[in-house]
């Protein structure tokens, strides 16, 4: 059969040109070969030119990528070319092989050309655009005019020869021919608009300014059409992932359109702009404004939805066609004869100009062309799925952004009134923020299902109707009447989730309180007590779970029943109409139709739960913007206040505003306010001025009223009275934070710009100590250094483990009050400005501090700056330095003027003030206490570092124990690492779930999946037998369509074929429902018990925890693996791994199924699988690492809302609004570009596996069209496996998405894991307990032998051979410095430290053979930092319940409670709060005491028991600790000697050993030993 391009058939000479020469059909198909050929010849050398003078390294710099006018219309033109060539090429051979004789290669040659030439021109395309030179542009244009009149002749040429659009090849022609014209018209618009030839000026074009900041690594917006719908722009990014993990920098920024400024003020327009003059307090509708803003991405996306759920049909039409045609191609043998016959007349009809053209109808009943169009509508499909999602993500995205910079704004404006009346707490606007915003921002995720889903679902029923007649409606109201179902299960979740998070915030409450008060409960021996109190609560949560597990397995069960139950339902109501059966086609097609509508129903319910909560969170959002702002600082004189205008609402024509009004888009240029020059002269002498002020804290009740004062200018102003009277709030009224209801305000020019104040409460950063004191002012070395000194704060600094470059707040470093108010105090002083306010900074200073705040800060630093100060002090003998006084009393001015004027005029004040001078300055004498109130601070800052120090380094071992375990570490393997799942951790989870569930769960699910495959194969095996049935029964003659007449003869075979499969088939269906129903419950289930043996283990490994476990671990680290992991472990992991196991075992059968009909499939399976292992593999990685950035980045913007509605005064006293918006801007751009990142990162995989998906259904469809050609299978199979094809898509994408869900789950797990192995205390001991006496220690008597003691194996001791012998009944007083071992001994008597040798022996007991709860339970301590727990008081005394009430009000009454706890309501059962905080500290430590009163043991220890109490209340303490306790053994550790001297015996230690032993009286006449000397000191 010899090769020639006109053919060479007989009795024709192909190259003849009698006829004219356009009249021979081949020299017409030779012409439209030129202009293809020409654009190759013409491009090529350019490309290679291009691509070789750029070495292939070097890419090019993608701030050159601009779109030239049409680009994406170019794209889907060209992407159109490429199809109708195919569709050309495909024509031809099919032509040619029905000519029969030679082959004619011009029938499909040009089309094959044109599909390469039009390839060519969009790569050539994309390269011009990229390197931006559109002058090499014209050879494409010359392309497109050329190809344009060579079809266009062709065309003519048809029509000449009456070939018209019934014929396939004139429809191609004049398709093509469209396109080129299309083609040239967006050629020609280029040059229109760029002019780049026939033009005198070309125009210069810059790409987008996004791209020119380098730092935008989002390129979505910018890259080409094709990249933009496979997210190949990701490529690097996400296979970079496996070699170095994505960091912050590599995602870069947002590019301007997405960045919250952008978006924010979008909305707000719209949000302002329906404000009317009419009526001015209407409040806006979000709704409307959301509408405005961000309606027309919606709609966008709502656009590719609706063209995706089309597209979606077409899978079940054309398995319908496929089945439907390869059953006519098995016809029988006589069919077969008469079809070549009519095919040989067709050919002679059909062949025009020596050539053989197909007619049109022709081509959509092949199989082949079909298989095509399937995987071509599948790969549409996805892709405008994929837009849809990506648009509406992006949108959500944008929103959220807004919202957030609205919030913000509008937090900045809260009037103070609502926070402190609690009208708006700060848990309401972190809900807000949390919740609220991202409610919206899922609303707008789904909200084109809202629309989408309804069309889709009617879609697939009138289909369904068509393919089956009546009994389909009852399917698909089966689906339809379950639905409501699903919502009603849906809103139930919602709730059971609620009574779950109340169990767990309660759960979680009490847990944080053990773990605080752990040294406490294990001195006393009570941690089963409040672990059983714990479990209780547990208990709750697990009901709540269970029944959120099995509302959870109930939906579940329902998605996976509905489909099995409506397909049952119809194929029983086809029976039971008694119309013939469905044939094979119908039945699949009908069936893959199903498989379409459960989603949407589904999801429905999702959808319109969230709708609900979308609605809600909009009115919320709603009450919130509407609520009280700030009034209007109109005495800010002068126009300074413009800077600040970007929060304001404009009040009337806004838009003329804000043109006006750049500033607005300016917040990235924000300056400090402008530092004020050093004035020689001071001309105003009154900085502040209140003339007849009456404020008020909101609901009109006045707070202060008749203010008249003034404040001198540069001189220092106290303002002092008894606690209430109205003094911080005279400030805030003068900052204009309080509601005036009479007066003014007045503030001199220079002086209000911004006020350093520093509230009574303190208020710090998330940040370093160094950023908190210099608050965005410019870094002053020497100023800094300054105040530090002034506020004695190096010291501090010196103790944190990065100086002042150390956070605070993160990984529990958390400053004490007295350091933190500090550091606010010095924040004050940095600042510049001429005003500045303290609110009593020495509130929780000690003596020492206040003084050299008070001279070195205050009267020297700022003095000496003539700065004006106003102070609010409780601290009376200050008054003498003060230039100013103001009295106050009861909301209103007692007295203002200077110390003389007041001492002259106003005697009985001064006097009274002079008593109270008097008394604090005799409590200053004895008072160095105060200064061990700051030691205290210290010693207890510096032991958290050094155990966390010892503590990472242990960390670090650990995990490289466990890497070394692994794998010798080296790059490859830090790979591998990062790509592995982690198998181990999960048979942990499932093992700790029971056995008996595991087995349970894996059997279930496995026959559920071999049932509903033998159902859907039941299925074909019924059709496929009527239809042979029919057809060998063959009086009938049957219609290729399958519309079968109804037989005439009585004995029809349906009925006994029915009767025979119809039983099985509702067997099978059966089953597969009820399995459906065990696996759901079992999976979910087992959950549970994971979830509650885990955390079980978790609880009591903790509890019994040595002590030393808690001093090295952070407390921060302890509660979130109770509070997130649990939680994760909970709620998270049981669904995920649902879903893994089925999509898994989903995707195996569908896989297995195919395989076993066309066992060809298998090899093209092998190229496949490896593609989906590579795809799965890379995402892993990098969709960890980036829901990791999404989580980091979540957080600081969520502290950084609350710390600002906690700092709210602060921050608009200083005046630095516009310094934190710009921080909450940057913020909220960081985690959205996280966010952003991860949604893209899912749309590449999705849009990989779901192409991946494609292919598969293509190679099913091939495979099988081509098996049956070779083997007699019936076609019902082939059409059963089509439908399980188009399944695949789905869940490929589960499995990976599933996979790394799971991943990053199960992390949760092996953390928890880790807890589970620390080692317990030996609770055990080798004694008995019944073996110890009833009453033990009797006596009291202590003995310690060459007692050593550390606190880790791995530490120096902390004790060396200590030896002592104290007498029962003996009172005895250990003292020394810091760090000396003294806590440590004590902690010793109660085997809470490792005893490594020697012994201490109590009444004949060495104390290390106890059992621990004995021991414990035996001796009493009080301990020096005071501790409550939340409940009564009779609890905190007496948590066992074992004592009678009289003795609990005895033991108050020896801690001088007594009165005071007979005044709250309730008594002994009066409420304490967490930690105690309704009762002074002071009180905290009388109720410790009490505590251990009520234990009436022979041996009292107490460890610096009295650090904060009163000079007074303590020395009636020492009385009746002598009293009380005057025939017990008592241990008191002290670090005020004074407290000892009346001791029996004192020690004093010094570095782990005893260095004086003896007498107080003996050790006193040592003058130059080291009691002495202590003794000395604190006189």
């Amino acid at each position: 059969m010899a090769l020639s391009f006109c053919g060479n058939d007989k009795g024709i000479n192909p190259y003849s040109v009698v006829k004219g020469t356009l009249n021979n059909g081949c020299f017409v198909d030779a012409l439209n070969l030129v202009p293809h050929v020409f654009l190759l010849f013409i491009t090529f050398p350019i490309l290679f030119i291009g691509w070789g003078s750029q070495s292939s390294k070097v890419q090019i710099h993608h701030n050159t990528w601009l779109h030239f006018p049409g680009h994406n219309m170019r794209w889907i033109l060209t992407f159109s070319l490429l199809f109708v060539h195919v569709c050309e090429f495909a024509e031809g051979i099919v032509s040619d092989k029905m000519m029969l004789k030679t082959t004619h290669l011009h029938l499909f040659l040009p089309a094959f050309m044109g599909f390469i030439a039009a390839t060519t021109s969009v790569v050539y395309y994309h390269n011009i655009e990229t390197s931006n030179f559109p002058k090499l542009l014209l050879v494409l244009f010359i392309y497109w005019v050329l190809a344009f009149i060579t079809k266009s002749i062709k065309l003519w040429k048809f029509a000449a020869h009456e070939v018209g659009p019934q014929y396939l090849r004139f429809c191609i022609t004049a398709l093509l021919v469209l396109l080129y014209g299309l083609l040239m018209a967006v050629e020609i618009n280029v040059i229109r608009v760029r002019k780049y030839v026939f033009f005198a000026n070309p125009q210069k074009v810059k790409p987008p300014e996004d791209l020119q900041d380098l730092g935008v690594r989002f390129l979505q917006p910018f890259v080409n059409l094709l990249s933009k719908a496979t997210y190949w722009w990701m490529n690097p990014l996400i296979i970079g992932a496996h070699k170095r993990p994505i960091e912050l920098k590599k995602i870069g920024k947002l590019p301007i359109a997405m960045r919250a400024l952008t978006n924010y003020l979008k909305l707000k327009d719209a949000y302002e702009d329906q404000r009317t003059a009419e009526d001015p307090n209407k409040a806006p509708s979000i709704w409307r404004s959301m509408y405005r803003a961000f309606g027309r991405p919606i709609l966008l996306s709502s656009t590719f939805r609706y063209l995706a759920d089309l597209l979606g049909f077409a899978g079940p039409l054309c398995i319908c066609g496929i089945v439907k045609y390869l059953k006519k191609d098995k016809l029988s043998e006589q069919y077969k004869a008469k079809a070549l016959e009519a095919m040989m007349i067709s050919v002679a009809n059909n062949t025009k100009m020596d050539v053989y053209f197909i007619p049109s109808t022709e081509l959509l009943q092949n199989p082949s062309v079909l298989a095509v169009l399937l995987f071509l509508a599948l790969i549409l499909q996805r892709t405008f799925l994929q837009a849809s999602y990506y648009v509406t993500i992006e949108t959500g995205i944008n929103l959220r952004g807004a919202l957030l910079a609205m919030i913000y704004n509008k937090i900045l404006r809260l009037s103070t009134s609502n926070m402190s009346m609690g009208e708006m707490t700060i848990g309401q606007i972190n809900n807000l923020v949390a919740i609220e915003t991202n409610q919206l921002m899922w609303f707008f995720f789904l909200c084109p299902n809202l629309w989408a889903m309804p069309v889709q679902i009617i879609m697939g029923v009138i289909l369904l109707y068509y393919l089956l007649g009546w009994s389909a409606l009852v399917g698909a109201s089966v689906i339809v009447l379950l639905a409501p179902v699903q919502y009603l299960i849906a809103t139930k979740l919602a709730d059971t989730q609620k009574s779950t998070l109340e169990h767990s915030t309660d759960r979680l409450k009490k847990t944080s309180e053990i773990l605080k008060g752990i040294k406490l409960l294990k001195l006393y021996a009570w941690e089963n007590i409040f672990c059983d109190s714990v479990e209780e609560t547990r208990g709750k949560e697990l009901t709540s779970l269970r029944t959120f597990a099995f509302y959870t397995s109930m939906s579940i069960f329902m998605n996976a029943a509905i489909p099995i139950a409506a397909v049952l339902a119809t194929f029983v109501m086809s029976h039971f109409l008694n119309e013939k059966g469905p044939t094979p086609h119908e039945a699949f097609a009908a069936l893959a139709l199903f498989h379409i509508l459960v989603t949407p129903l589904f999801l429905l319910s999702t959808v319109v739960r969230f709708a609900v909560k979308a609605l809600v969170s909009v009115e919320k959002l709603n009450e919130f913007l509407q609520s009280d702002e700030i009034g209007d600082d109109s005495w800010r004189n002068g126009d300074m206040s413009v800077s600040m205008e970007a929060g304001k609402k404009p009040s009337g024509g806004t838009k003329a505003m804000n043109r006006k009004q750049p500033i607005r888009y300016q917040m990235d240029n924000y300056e400090l306010p402008t530092r004020r020059q050093m004035r020689p002269t001071e001309t105003e002498d009154v900085a502040v001025k209140v003339s007849n002020g009456s404020f008020t804290w909101g609901s009109n009740l006045s707070t202060l009223s008749d203010i008249n004062i003034c404040i001198p200018t540069g001189q220092l102003t106290m303002i002092v009275g008894q606690v209430g009277c109205g003094k911080s709030s005279l400030l805030l009224a003068m900052l204009g934070e309080m509601q005036t209801i009479d007066g003014r305000v007045y503030w001199s020019n220079k002086n209000r710009y911004s006020v350093a104040y520093a509230t009574q409460k303190s208020w710090l950063l998330n940040a370093t100590v160094e950023e908190n004191i210099t608050f965005g002012s410019p870094f002053n070395k020497q100023r800094y250094k300054t105040v530090i000194d002034a506020c004695s704060l190096q010291p501090d600094i010196d103790l944190l483990p990065f100086g002042d470059q150390t956070e605070i707040g993160e990984r529990g470093i958390n400053l004490s009050g007295g350091q933190r108010q500090r550091i606010c105090v010095a924040r004050a002083l940095y600042q510049n400005t001429n005003i500045v306010f303290l609110d009593d900074p020495f509130s929780a200073l000690d003596i020492h501090l206040s003084d050299h705040l008070m001279q070195e800060g205050i009267l020297k630093f700022l003095q000496d700056d003539k700065r004006t100060v106003v102070l609010v002090t409780h601290k009376l003998q200050y008054l003498i330095h003060a230039d100013w006084i103001i009295a106050m009393k009861d909301g209103s001015v007692l007295r203002e003027g200077t110390l003389k004027d007041i001492q002259t005029h106003d005697i009985e004040l001064y006097e009274h003030w002079k008593t109270l001078m008097n008394r604090q300055d005799h409590g200053l004498e004895k008072d160095i206490q105060q200064d061990s109130q700051t030691t205290l601070e210290r010693k207890t800052l510096r032991r958290a570092f050094y155990s966390r120090e010892t503590k990472n380094q242990m960390d670090d071992e650990d995990e490289e124990e466990e890497e070394e375990e692994e794998d010798d570490d080296n790059m490859s393997t830090t790979t591998n690492r990062r790509s592995k799942v982690p198998w181990r951790v999960c048979w942990c989870y499932l093992s700790s779930g029971g056995f008996f569930m595991v087995f349970l769960m894996v059997s279930s699910k496995l026959l559920k999946h071999s049932v509903i495959v033998a159902i859907d194969y039941w299925l074909a095996i019924w059709t496929s037998s009527k239809t042979n049935a029919t057809s060998v029964s063959g009086t009938n003659e049957s219609n290729i369509t399958g519309n079968f007449t109804n037989s005439t003869r009585p004995a029809d075979p349906h009925s006994e074929i029915d009767s025979y499969y119809l039983p099985v088939f509702v067997t099978l269906c059966a089953a597969g429902i009820t399995l459906c129903l065990i696996t759901s419950l079992t999976v979910e289930f087992l959950g549970v018990s994971a979830a509650t043996n885990l955390h079980h283990n978790l609880l009591n490994k903790i509890i019994h925890a040595p002590i030393r476990f808690f001093d090295i671990t952070p407390l921060g680290l302890i509660i979130n693996r109770f509070s997130a992991d649990t939680n994760i472990i909970d709620q998270h992991i049981p669904p995920t791994l649902e879903s893994l196991t089925r999509s898994t075992l989903l995707l195996l059968s569908a896989i297995g199924v195919i395989s076993s009909i066309t066992p060809a499939f298998l090899i093209a399976l092998i190229p496949l699988a490896v593609a989906f292992y590579f795809i799965q593999k890379y995402f892993r990685v990098a969709s960890k690492d980036l829901q990791d950035l999404d989580d980091s980045t979540q957080l600081p913007l969520l502290c950084h809302f609350s710390e600002t509605a906690e700092g709210l005064t602060t921050i608009r006293a200083f005046r630095h609004e516009a310094r934190f918006k710009q921080r909450m801007l940057e913020l909220t751009d960081t985690n959205n570009t996280a966010y952003l990142f991860l949604s893209a990162a899912n749309r590449w995989l999705e849009v990989r596996t779901d192409y991946l998906g494609a292919v598969i259904v293509l190679t099913a469809a091939g495979a099988s069209i081509w098996s049956l050609e070779y083997s007699h299978d019936h076609g019902a199979l082939v059409g059963l496996g089509l439908t399980y094809a188009l399944t695949v898509t789905n869940y490929l994408n589960w499995v990976v998405r599933n996979l790394a869900d799971l991943e990053v789950q199960m992390a949760a797990v092996k953390k928890v894991n880790s807890f589970l192995g620390t080692e317990s205390e030996n609770y055990e001991g080798s004694m008995d307990a019944s073996q110890v006496p009833e009453n033990w220690p009797q006596t009291g008597e202590i003995k310690i032998q060459d007692l050593c003691v550390r606190y880790d194996p791995m530490l120096k001791p902390v004790l060396k051979h200590v030896n002592m012998y104290i007498e029962p009944g003996q009172k005895v007083g250990i003292c020394g410095r810091t760090g000396s071992g003294k806590s440590s001994l004590s902690l010793a008597f109660f085997n809470m430290v490792d005893i490594f040798e020697g012994k201490i022996v109590i009444d004949g007991i060495d104390i290390c053979k106890l059992p621990l709860q004995t021991l414990r339970s035996r001796l009493s301590i009080i301990l020096q930092d005071p501790v409550l727990f939340s409940g009564s008081i009779r609890f905190n005394l007496d948590p066992e319940r074992t004592c009678s009430d009289d003795r609990l009000w005895e033991a108050l009454e020896i801690a001088q409670l007594k009165n005071m706890v007979k005044t709250l309501p309730g008594g002994l059962d009066a409420v304490v709060t967490e930690a105690g905080e309704n009762f002074s500290v002071g009180q905290r430590q009388l109720f410790c005491l009490a505590r251990a009163f009520v234990r009436k043991s022979s041996i009292l220890i107490m460890d610096e028991a009295t650090a904060s109490i009163d000079m007074a209340t303590e020395n009636i303490l020492q009385k009746v600790v002598m009293t009380a306790f005057a025939d017990r053994t008592v241990v008191t550790i002290a670090h005020r000697v004074h407290t000892i001297l009346e001791a029996d015996l004192v020690i004093v230690m010094k570095r782990g050993n005893i260095l004086e032993y003896d007498k107080p009286e003996t050790l006193l006449e040592q003058e130059d030993g080291m009691f002495a000397s202590f003794v000395r000191a604190d006189m």
